[in-house]
């Protein structure tokens, strides 16, 4: 049985490295009480997260995601499938009793982004951010221990930030596959079409898209960063994701907003340094 639980807390240690890479940075600097449970957590949201990528159709997608769905409830009943996040989830609920709801709000955003079309508009890709982002962000705090209200709050407010940056961040590798996600309402307002950002193209009306919503992750990161000040001293390291989030919006705005600026896609090899400073000063 040992064996079984280290061979299951190193494959989701292994999924989180490899597929979310500045995340397992994150994690290993939480408390080492909390840190195995962090990693299932994270895990169970990379398996959710890739299926998108790895269906050819939305029906074989809904198959995956109804068998993780169908895994949770067999996990909080105590009885998980033999599958290493499943089986590591399952100590992670009963150390930490940790929310279903968060986990099942995972599952039922990621089924809607399934069709692959565009957020309708930004109230939309903030309500999906919130819905996928910040509820992992939850269930680190659960996983510190913490249950506080401006916690909660600033974790709502930095996933919307994370969640901007990060459809900004994938918007070059989705329009090489044919995909935009960009909010229709901010492309209808510059003029700016699908085939534009497919093509790459460093138009200045692109930018200006890029801008708004750049802007729009600012604004969520300013007030996160007003309500962590105000939150328990257990739940900074919860908040280490926002460094990256940090870092990439003062380079984007170094690089004129253009999203398809190859310096934006090079690894930053501070990261783990500014990770390691911010989690001894805090925020």
């Amino acid at each position: 049985m040992a064996n079984t639980t280290q061979s299951a807390s190193q494959y989701c240690v292994n999924l989180v490295r490899n597929l979310d890479y500045e995340n397992y940075l994150c994690v290993l600097l939480l408390p080492k009480s909390s840190r195995t449970a962090a990693f299932a957590v994270r895990a169970f949201n990379v398996e959710l997260a890739r299926i998108q990528d790895i269906v050819s159709e939305p029906t074989i997608g809904k198959m995956r995601l109804q068998f993780w769905r169908d895994s949770l409830e067999n996990t909080f009943q105590g009885n998980p499938p033999q599958q290493p996040v499943a089986l590591k989830l399952a100590e992670a609920i009963a150390r930490h009793k940790l929310t279903k709801g968060w986990f099942s709000r995972l599952i039922d955003a990621r089924e809607r982004s399934l069709d692959n079309r565009p957020h309708a508009t930004t109230n939309a890709l903030e309500e999906h951010s919130e819905n996928t982002v910040s509820s992992v962000l939850y269930l680190i705090l659960e996983c510190l221990g913490v249950k506080d209200v401006q916690a909660d709050h600033a974790a709502s407010h930095l996933g919307k930030a994370i969640g901007v940056v990060t459809l900004l961040r994938a918007t070059p590798f989705h329009g090489n596959k044919g995909k935009v996600y960009m909010p229709n309402n901010v492309m209808i307002k510059y003029g700016v079409s699908q085939e534009d950002i497919i093509r790459g193209k460093t138009t200045q009306p692109v930018k200006d898209v890029a801008y708004d919503l750049a802007s729009l992750a600012h604004s969520h990161l300013s007030t996160a960063q007003s309500l962590m000040s105000k939150a328990p001293k257990a739940a900074s390291r919860a908040f280490l994701p926002i460094v990256s989030c940090q870092t990439y919006l003062t380079k984007i705005q170094q690089a004129d907003f253009n999203i398809f600026d190859p310096s934006l896609r090079e690894r930053n090899h501070l990261l783990p340094f500014l990770l390691l400073k911010h989690a001894w000063r805090g925020f």
